[in-house]
């Protein structure tokens, strides 16, 4: 972070060093660089402007302005009549016949002698040369645009970088000040969770070491082996023991022997 610092530091100070040049002076009697007092700008008081009849309805507006052979304003040129363009006659009005007034920053012009039956009864203004046909216009605005981007391109970043140096310097200056305090609130508590990090490490490692060794190292015990139940023989039918013959009864004997 703190070398993007620098190169945005390095980035002001080269747009910022040519722009304490001093700028080309230009002619003093060739530029008007204020609006000077009692200057107005005709698009401001006059072209476009609409101009009211003495009851204060809307009669015209000023389309054009008629200068004299000094470039002195003489008079105006309004349309009037039609309707969004279409069938207006322009007529010739002088500049001094227009009365301008403004109250409360708000411009108002007014032609007294602009009475129905005057507008009616007037000619349309004639021109001493035919206006421009929109194939000259055309030509003119495509003549411009091709002056206007003849500038080069090193001008146009001259120009830019000259405008934006000082906005470069300063965002410089806050983003190495940003930095700093960035880094000055960081420090401690990664220095606060390198040390919990390592007392934990410590105490894991002690509580390991003193561990017996009985209960550290991991028994696996094996299962007793199941005594075999104990066989019982199926009975099998005893021997019948040999009969003893018994004596046969004497022959003599079948007779109870006589009594005395």
């Amino acid at each position: 972070m703190k070398r993007g610092v620098l190169c945005l530091a390095a980035i002001a100070m080269a747009w910022v060093l040519p722009a304490l040049a001093d700028p080309a002076a230009a002619p003093a009697d060739a530029f008007v660089t204020t609006q000077g007092e009692g200057q107005y700008l005709a698009r401001d008081l006059l072209l476009g402007a609409k101009v009211h009849n003495a009851e204060g309805a809307i009669v015209g507006d000023i389309e054009d302005l008629i200068l004299n052979a000094d470039n002195q304003v003489e008079g105006v040129v309004m349309g009037t009549g039609g309707f969004a363009g279409f069938g207006e006659k322009r007529v010739g009005v002088k500049l001094s016949a227009l009365q301008i007034k403004n109250e409360n920053g708000k411009i108002t012009i007014t032609l007294p002698e602009a009475t129905k039956e005057a507008l009616d009864a007037l000619e349309p203004f004639k021109r001493s040369t035919p206006a421009k046909s929109l194939l000259d216009r055309a030509i003119e605005k495509a003549q411009e645009l091709s002056d206007k981007g003849s500038v080069t391109a090193k001008d146009a970043y001259e120009k830019a970088k000259k405008e934006a140096g000082p906005a470069l310097e300063k965002a410089g200056e806050a983003a190495k000040e940003t930095y700093e305090q960035v880094k000055e609130k960081a420090t401690p508590v990664l220095e606060k969770a390198g040390e919990a990090a390592k007392d934990a490490y410590n105490k894991a490692r002690d509580a390991v070491e003193t561990k017996p060794a009985e209960e550290t190292a991991p028994t696996t015990e094996t299962p007793a082996a199941a005594e075999p139940e104990p066989v019982t023989p199926e009975a099998t039918p005893e021997a019948a023991p040999e009969a003893t013959p018994e004596a046969a009864p004497d022959a003599t004997t079948d007779e109870p022997a006589a009594q005395p």
